[in-house]
């Protein structure tokens, strides 16, 4: 496949990423305090389907780590919201083993081999160790905001996601750079201001509240 192809599919998920951060961010200026939309976690799981397929197509095994963690966590989250049951049955499954069969299809088919993927040229180990990392770091923010959506059976976003969001963030900037990856740079510079703003109105709701 072309690279204009692939990167295409990269910038793409980048720009529905960007689209959700966006909505979240202007709905939440206006109602000066955070707002989680279902349409957050729509772009979200989209955006992932989709960054998901540049990570395979790339043979970036950082990428696609971070993309299958969070990937689940979108879909509880529609769950929480009540969204995910009014899709089709059927387009349910499809997207729920999507991740799953292109990892079982690619291995069956030979694209894998487990010590390429940690000895790849084009990636030098410390450099894949310091996007994995990075993508972990980022990945728990999710992590985070499932485990508090789930304690209170509400799907939100709390400060602690975003301050988690600038840490992983700067450290895939940084591997962005290293990397050459400009899909990974342009998504991560635009999406650093927002998560930074999303600290400041969190901060200053909980001070109203208290």
């Amino acid at each position: 496949m072309s690279n204009w192809i692939v990167y295409s599919i990269g910038f793409l998920a980048q720009i529905l990423f960007s689209g959700r951060l966006i909505l979240q961010w202007i709905l939440s200026e206006k109602s000066k305090r955070i707002i989680t939309p279902s349409l957050f976690w729509k772009l979200s799981l989209l955006a992932s389907f989709l960054l998901f397929l540049y990570g395979h197509l790339r043979n970036d095994f950082a990428i696609m780590l971070g993309q299958a963690l969070t990937y689940y966590i979108y879909i509880r989250n529609l769950q929480l919201q009540g969204e995910w049951q009014k899709a089709p049955k059927w387009f349910q499954l499809i997207l729920f083993i999507f991740p799953i069969f292109i990892v079982i299809y690619a291995y069956n088919n030979g694209q894998y081999d487990i010590q390429k993927l940690f000895r790849n040229d084009a990636i030098p180990l410390w450099l894949l160790l310091l996007g994995i990392v990075s993508q972990i770091i980022f990945t728990l923010r999710f992590v985070y905001q499932w485990v508090v959506s789930e304690k209170t059976k509400t799907s939100q976003l709390p400060v602690g996601f975003w301050t988690l969001s600038v840490l992983g963030a700067s450290l895939i900037l940084i591997y962005a750079i290293f990397r050459k990856d400009p899909v990974l740079f342009v998504g991560h510079i635009a999406g650093l201001i927002i998560y930074a703003r999303n600290i400041f109105i969190g901060k200053k709701q909980t001070d109203n509240e208290s």
